[in-house]
C-alpha cells in the first residue's frame, strides 16, 4: 500500500491533467445496453468459473498436487485481472461516463501490469511443472515440492509487482498537458505515452524491455519446454500412451497459444504505430476480457481429473 501511494503522490505532482476521458470501445456517445449485458455476462462468468476452480481443488484432495496448484494461482489472477479492466468498461457501457481521475488511471494500470506479468511467469512454471511430469515421473514428487511451488507461485507475484512499480512509475514522472483522450477501453502504458508532452524515450524503452523480458522471455522457455516435452512424448512406443501423455499437456498450450497469441498482437504488433482501430481493440477484449473467461472452460472440458471432482461436489449437494 506504502508504494501505492508514492505513487499516486507522485502522479499528483506531475501532471496538469486531472481527468483523462477513456474512450471505451466505440465513440458512440449514448449508453450501450446490449455491449453493456454481453460483457456483463462474460464478467459474471469469468468470476464463477475462476471460483468453481478455486472451489473444487481446494475441497477434494484428489486434486492437491502441484499442477492444480499452480492451476488455483491462476484462477486467482484471472478473477483479479478482469476485475482490473471490466467493471470500468461496464460502468462506460451502462452510462456513457468515460471519464477517469489521474489517480484511478495510474491504479488501473499498475494492478493490470501486475497481473499481465506475474500470470505470463506463472504459465512458464506450469510449463516447467508438466516438463518434470513427463521427463522426470518418478523424481516429480520430490522435485516439485510443496517449498518449490511457493518459491515458484511467489517468484511470479514479485515480478509482476516489480513490473507494476517500474511501470507506473515510468508514466506518473510523465507530464500531461494537452490532449486527454484515451483511445483505448481500459488504462495502459502505451496509449498514455502517446498523450505525453514530455519525453517518453525512456520510458518507452523500458517497457520494450520489459516486454522482452517479462513477456517473451518465458515465451521463449515456455516454446523450449514443449520441444523437450514433444521429444519425450514422439520416444513412447504406444500411441495410446503418447494420446495421453500429451492430453495432460493439452488444456496448458491451448491456453498459452490464446494468452500469448493475442498478447502479441495487443502490445507488439501495434507498438510502431499505436492507432487503437477497431480490429486492435477487439484483440485487445480477447486478451483482458476473453482469455479470464476462457481459462477455466478450457481446463475443465479437457481435465478429466476436474470433471469427476465437479461430479463429486454436486453428488454431494444432492
Amino acid at each position: 500500500p506504502s508504494i501505492y501511494r508514492l505513487l499516486l503522490s507522485s502522479a499528483g505532482n506531475q501532471s496538469s491533467i486531472f481527468v483523462f476521458m477513456v474512450v471505451g470501445l466505440s465513440d458512440v456517445p449514448e449508453p450501450q445496453l446490449l455491449l453493456f449485458l454481453l460483457f456483463l455476462c462474460i464478467y459474471l462468468v469469468t468470476v464463477g468459473g475462476n471460483l468453481v476452480i478455486l472451489i473444487v481443488i481446494s475441497c477434494d484432495r484428489r486434486l492437491h498436487t502441484p499442477m492444480y496448484f499452480f492451476l488455483a494461482n491462476l484462477s486467482v489472477i484471472d478473477t483479479i485481472f478482469s476485475s482490473v479492466t471490466v467493471p470500468n468498461l461496464l460502468f462506460i457501457l451502462a452510462t456513457a461516463q468515460k471519464s477517469m481521475s489521474f489517480r484511478g488511471c495510474i491504479t488501473q494500470l499498475s494492478f493490470f501490469q501486475f497481473l499481465v506479468v506475474a500470470e505470463c511467469y506463472l504459465l512458464a512454471v506450469m510449463a516447467y511443472d508438466r516438463y518434470v511430469a513427463i521427463c522426470s515421473p518418478l523424481s516429480y514428487a520430490l522435485i516439485m515440492s510443496q517449498s518449490l511451488r511457493c518459491r515458484l507461485v511467489a517468484t511470479c507475484w514479485v515480478c509482476g509487482l516489480v513490473n507494476s512499480v517500474v511501470q507506473a512509475l515510468s508514466i506518473s514522472h510523465l507530464d500531461f498537458c494537452g490532449p486527454n483522450v484515451v483511445d483505448h477501453f481500459f488504462c495502459d502504458v502505451t496509449p498514455l505515452f502517446k498523450l505525453s508532452c514530455s519525453d517518453t524515450q525512456l520510458g518507452e524503452t523500458i517497457f520494450l524491455l520489459v516486454v522482452v523480458a517479462a513477456g517473451m522471455g518465458p515465451l521463449t522457455f515456455i516454446l523450449m519446454t514443449y520441444g523437450r516435452i514433444i521429444s519425450a512424448i514422439a520416444r513412447i512406443s504406444s500411441s495410446l500412451g503418447r494420446y495421453k501423455t500429451f492430453s495432460t499437456c493439452a488444456s496448458h498450450f491451448t491456453v498459452v497459444a490464446l494468452y500469448y497469441g493475442s498478447g502479441i498482437f495487443s502490445y507488439i504488433w501495434p507498438s510502431s504505430t499505436y492507432a487503437m482501430d477497431k480490429g486492435v481493440k477487439v484483440v485487445a477484449v480477447l486478451y483482458t476480457v476473453m482469455t479470464p473467461m476462457l481459462n477455466p472452460i478450457i481446463y475443465s472440458l479437457r481435465n478429466r481429473d476436474v470433471i469427476q471432482a465437479l461430479r463429486n461436489a454436486v453428488g454431494r449437494r444432492r
